[in-house]
């Protein structure tokens, strides 16, 4: 289990192992969502921006509504615990 040690200004390092878990870069932002007495880690999506390319792909035509929203749910739920 990974581990890190808070400093006495709050930081911590985010081991490795959970970074490319989480595919973090520098720069992302993270949620601390507390639930039921535990806190979890998870990549912060609050921008549209964030949205960018998940219903493009190469080849294909014009996207109905209906799949635009599954396109959207789906990533959105990559993101929750």
């Amino acid at each position: 289990m990974p581990t890190s040690t808070l400093t006495s200004k709050g930081q911590i390092t985010i081991p490795k192992e959970v970074r490319e878990y989480l595919g973090l870069h520098s720069g992302d932002r993270l949620d601390f969502v507390l639930v039921d007495g535990k806190v979890i880690l998870r990549p912060a999506t609050r921008d549209v921006r964030d949205l960018k390319g998940c219903l493009q792909k190469a080849g294909r035509g014009p996207v109905t509504v209906e799949r635009m929203s599954a396109a959207v749910k789906e990533r959105f739920s990559k993101a929750q615990p």
